[in-house]
């Protein structure tokens, strides 16, 4: 039988030592980290980018379906995710979290395993952060900070007439594997005896479990010394992200539907729900990939990157948000993705 630590024995400061007992430091800007009543980070005359981010049980993440190691990784990558969307390097995070009494030190110990690891595969170190007690489910609260060349960042607003709009890596992954994992739970809950066999499905399901941060684009974009004019990530669904957008640049936008990069167990998986490959794309949400628009005299470099897809352009605000079919037919871009209200 596994062992079972109440989390009330430790008490908060505690399991606080206990979780960060072996919490490591990465960043030389790190002067001072997790022990005292603030951290104190030096970026030696970088700029700073700080980006915040809130999960909660039952409307961010089901426990019925998540690894709690996978959600710890997770918690971290999608703030992460925040930073990159900015040009910017990830340096450092803070994580709060408010626990039930349910959840065992063993439980939070696998959480942390996650944050962790992700700690490592983005080179960032954990400064801080609060625990408290929840009355219902787990909460989660990651603030991510990162530094960049003085006035280097790249925001939403600064899309041009004629820019070429890219993306990274798939498209419409994550909510096919979210809506896979929805019906397995449903048989589960109706058959507590059948397992599901999702080995088939590992591309889809990995998305929506263990997202990762594009982290490595972002460093092949400076390397390659592209600048983007706007930028955000995925994490709404594509039609809503685009929005955001042209909306912040004033401008208008057509988006090739031949051109969505989406993959073949993404169509599978849509076609078993009766839904289109495109659609999952345009609406579905928690990709956290990166949209972003170049100039076009970057053409010639953004096509040596197979993790980079041209996707459509941007035009004049008046021609309106538009994705255009393989038959040749525009179909008005609708903002359907996630809404958290």
């Amino acid at each position: 039988m596994e062992q079972r630590t109440e989390i009330a024995s430790m008490g908060e400061f505690g399991l606080i030592d206990h979780l960060t007992r072996n919490n490591e430091t990465r960043q030389a800007s790190t002067l001072l980290s997790i022990g005292d009543d603030a951290a104190v980070i030096d970026h030696f005359g970088r700029q700073t980018v700080i980006s915040t981010d809130i999960l909660v049980e039952g409307v961010h993440f089901d426990l019925m379906y998540t690894p709690l190691k996978h959600l710890g990784y997770k918690a971290v990558a999608v703030n992460v995710s925040d930073i990159c969307a900015m040009m910017a390097t990830p340096t450092h995070i803070t994580l709060s979290i408010a626990l039930s009494n349910r959840m065992s030190v063993e439980a939070v110990e696998e959480f942390y395993e996650g944050v962790y690891a992700a700690c490592e595969q983005y080179n960032i170190d954990l400064i801080g952060g609060d625990t408290t007690s929840s009355q219902k489910g787990l909460f989660i609260s990651v603030t991510a900070i990162g530094e960049i060349r003085n006035d280097q960042f790249v925001t939403r607003s600064g899309a041009k007439v004629n820019d070429l709009i890219c993306c990274t890596g798939d498209l419409g992954a994550a909510y096919a594997g979210l809506q896979l994992l929805e019906r397995e739970k449903r048989i589960f809950l109706e058959n507590p005896g059948v397992q599901p066999d999702l080995q088939q499905k590992s591309h889809i399901i990995g998305k929506i479990l263990k997202p990762e941060a594009r982290l490595d684009v972002v460093e092949w974009l400076q390397e390659q010394q592209i600048v983007p004019t706007s930028m955000m990530d995925i994490s709404d669904g594509l039609s809503s992200d685009i929005l955001h957008i042209c909306r912040a640049s004033e401008t208008g936008c057509i988006i090739y539907d031949e051109k969505l990069p989406i993959d073949p167990e993404t169509k599978e998986m849509a076609q078993e729900f009766g839904l289109s490959g495109t659609s999952c794309a345009l609406n579905g949400g928690e990709d956290y990939e990166l949209l972003f628009t170049i100039s076009q005299s970057d053409y010639d470099k953004i096509v040596l990157s197979e993790k980079i897809s041209v996707i459509g352009y941007i035009t004049a605000a008046e021609e309106g948000m538009h994705l255009l079919t393989r038959q040749g037919n525009k179909h008005k871009l609708v903002a359907q993705g996630w809404q958290a209200f």
